[in-house]
């Protein structure tokens, strides 16, 4: 009696969870080895879940499976695909109807940010609503201002003054 107890209690006794604590580097973005491919592409900048989602179907990934267990060739693909994602269908892609060239293409990363401000500069520089309401630093699309957007960043009191530091009289 005692040693079925015993081996219902070795059967149901917790097992450690294993921790990952590498980090796999995939478009130079260093990702937790421990986070699901699907939620683990997603740390990577211009990589939704939706596109992170088309990215497994696309090349047969399991989405469940950790960061850890892919292998090389697998990061290669994804690399490959993320750079140049042709079978990605027009409307996942971030930048379509490109203004210079008219094209829908996807951008990742550093260029997407460089592409962010190319397009503010061009909106200030013709001085569109857009462009000047980048350059006061207020809402671009129609948010109301009445209560918010009044700190953007740093946050300072109005009406209040250091007091001065120097001779009395």
């Amino acid at each position: 009696m005692q040693e079925q107890t015993q081996e219902i209690k070795k059967k149901y006794e917790e097992k450690p969870k294993q921790d990952y604590f590498s980090i796999v580097r995939i478009m130079q973005t260093d990702i937790p080895g421990n986070k699901n491919i699907l939620t683990g592409l997603t740390y990577i900048k211009g990589v939704s879940w939706a596109i992170s989602n088309a990215l497994c179907r696309i090349l047969g990934l399991d989405s469940k499976k950790k960061i850890v267990e892919i292998d090389k060739k697998q990061i290669k693909d994804i690399e490959e695909f993320l750079k140049n994602p042709t079978t990605l269908p027009g409307f996942l892609k971030n930048r379509r109807r490109d203004f210079e060239t008219g094209e829908d293409f996807h951008l990742i990363g550093s260029e997407l940010d460089m592409k962010k401000e190319f397009d503010i500069r061009r909106l200030k520089k013709i001085r569109s609503y857009r462009g000047l309401r980048h350059a006061l630093g207020q809402p671009t699309r129609g948010q109301r201002t009445k209560s918010h957007f009044r700190t953007k960043g740093k946050k300072r009191a109005i009406g209040v003054q250091k007091k001065k530091i120097g001779k009395k009289g």
